[in-house]
């Protein structure tokens, strides 16, 4: 299975969500708005860049599994 520049950055910012949230459920703290402010338009950027990071990881179920039977 060949990974390139898109899933290792996609990935990375699926990684930056979960620990955001992880931040915000264990201690109700919000580091992207902590950074760039509350719903400021870049951390709404961050957060939009993060969910399509999220549904593109969706189609590493299918690249995995086709991966293991080559």
């Amino acid at each position: 299975m060949k990974t390139n520049w898109l899933d290792y950055t996609l990935l990375t910012l699926v990684i930056i969500g979960a620990i955001n949230w992880g931040l915000i459920g264990f201690f109700r703290f919000d580091l992207v708005a902590f950074l760039f402010g509350n719903l400021s338009w870049l951390s709404r950027i961050v957060y939009a860049l993060v969910g399509i990071g999220g549904l593109y990881t969706i189609s590493l179920y299918g690249r995995i599994k086709s991966g293991d039977e080559a």
